[in-house]
């Protein structure tokens, strides 16, 4: 939930949807100030000028943030964000669970497209499937949750290494095929891979499975790393390149949702 969403919760909640007690009031503005200082370290003078308030409201404000852990404070170099807010992160991430968190963004999308889609993580160097939701189409796709498939040869697979080397990619595609993956020529694979890491999501053309295509975008934590990656499949009938240039967007757009509600924001990345 955004700064905007929050404020706009705490107006509607006061009686007769008035305007925000002075309350609510304060805890917006000491929660601007730790946005405020997330990205870079800032001085009273400079925080005041941000948030336009009068130098003594922001020090009062910043005095108790630092009282509680939330900030900290480096003389002659400003304010910064505080050892109370690396522990409630820690808890944060500890709670998120992934499946329980892609689960309901996971279904959206199904219904949306009417495909199965799929929710994976990097296992090792294969692709662990989590989740499945089935689509409406009648379609037999194979894949089952606990499934470990090769990375190379799926699109959730190919999802889950766009930020990793080249060099990586050329050693696990090696690997994959020395290991009974699908035949591939390596230099038109390493080129749209490429492109993938490029596009941020990817796609498995009856690659993995015959007649079955899919378009995969990576889930991202707090930090940026790729946690997890989910995939929209169906068969190629209902998947042409059009299709699936146009199924990018939905897919990266949910994959950025649940990234979200585990912490990214793609400015600060």
């Amino acid at each position: 939930m955004d700064m905007k969403t929050s404020v706009a919760s705490l107006e509607k909640a006061e009686a007769g949807g008035g305007p925000v007690g002075a309350g609510s009031q304060t805890l917006m503005r000491g929660l601007d100030l730790i946005e405020a200082v997330s990205h870079e370290m800032l001085t009273l003078s400079e925080l005041a000028k941000r948030l336009d308030l009068t130098k003594s409201t922001t020090h009062r404000l910043l005095s108790a943030l630092v009282d509680r852990g939330y900030l900290a404070f480096t003389p002659r170099a400003g304010y910064r964000l505080g050892p109370k807010l690396l522990l409630l992160g820690t808890l944060a991430q500890a709670q998120a669970d992934l499946v329980q968190v892609a689960r309901p963004w996971l279904e959206e999308l199904a219904a949306a497209t009417e495909d199965t889609v799929h929710l994976g993580v990097l296992d090792g160097d294969h692709a662990l499937y989590l989740d499945k939701v089935p689509g409406r189409r009648r379609i037999n796709i194979s894949s089952r949750v606990g499934d470990r498939q090769p990375l190379t040869s799926t699109g959730l697979g190919k999802a889950l290494m766009v930020d990793h080397s080249p060099a990586y990619w050329r050693e696990r595609f090696v690997a994959d095929q020395a290991e009974g993956a699908p035949k591939a020529d390596q230099a038109v694979w390493e080129e749209r891979m490429a492109g993938y890491a490029a596009a941020g999501r990817a796609f498995d053309l009856e690659e993995n499975e015959d007649q079955i295509r899919c378009v995969a975008a990576p889930i991202r934590d707090a930090r940026g790393v790729i946690v997890g990656a989910i995939s929209v499949s169906s068969a190629a009938q209902y998947m042409s390149d059009e299709r699936m240039t146009e199924l990018t967007d939905d897919v990266r757009g949910v994959a950025g949702s649940i990234s979200r509600e585990l912490g990214f924001e793609p400015l600060a990345a």
